[in-house]
């Protein structure tokens, strides 16, 4: 558990599956702030089995003023091909609004960085939403650079699916190429 100077009485620790309820609270808050209620499809049962589960997929923060949960940071291993090295994405920074402005942001980041420099990674990304002037303002102060040149692209749902199954005839790693098909070879 990590203790902040700055801010009396504040910790964070990583989020055990005892926390799922309480992380799917602080999803659905950040969704409420950044009008994507709508999108929020998660469910206590998929977050205990992608973030705590035999193969998780991502990591948890809960930053705590006292005993009372205030904040929590998703994030995640991503490799840069440029660098050769191994980085952190930062799916979700939030802060309870009534908590804003103390220094808790700033610190919960500033720890998923020490964890990323910690790790041997070359660089801690994230993305924010355009009019979300008191964020960008917040990320430039501690020194981020926007990427302005570069544009998101996502699949997702019916995409997703539609693109997966445009080749049936996929087949387990180790597998050759046939006349006419292409199959994965090797894995990784």
């Amino acid at each position: 558990m990590a203790t902040d100077t700055t801010t009396p009485n504040f910790t964070i620790r990583m989020a055990t599956a005892a926390d799922a309820p309480l992380i799917l609270t602080l999803i659905r808050e950040l969704a409420d702030y950044e009008r994507l209620s709508h999108e929020v499809l998660a469910d206590v049962g998929l977050l205990r089995e992608h973030l705590f589960g035999p193969s998780p997929a991502a990591e948890v923060i809960i930053g705590s003023l006292g005993t009372e949960p205030v904040g929590f940071a998703l994030f995640f291993p991503t490799f840069s091909t440029f660098l050769g090295r191994p980085g952190l994405y930062l799916e979700d920074l939030y802060v309870r609004p009534a908590v804003r402005g103390r220094g808790i942001g700033r610190t919960m980041l500033a720890y998923v960085a020490h964890l990323a420099v910690e790790r041997g990674c070359g660089r801690l990304e994230w993305a924010v939403l355009d009019w979300n002037a008191a964020a960008i303002g917040f990320y430039r102060q501690v020194g981020a650079a926007a990427r302005d040149e570069w544009t998101v692209f996502r699949l997702a749902g019916e995409a997703l699916e539609a693109l997966a199954n445009e080749r049936n005839s996929f087949r387990a790693p180790g597998t050759a190429r046939v006349k006419g098909e292409y199959r994965v070879v090797g894995h990784g």
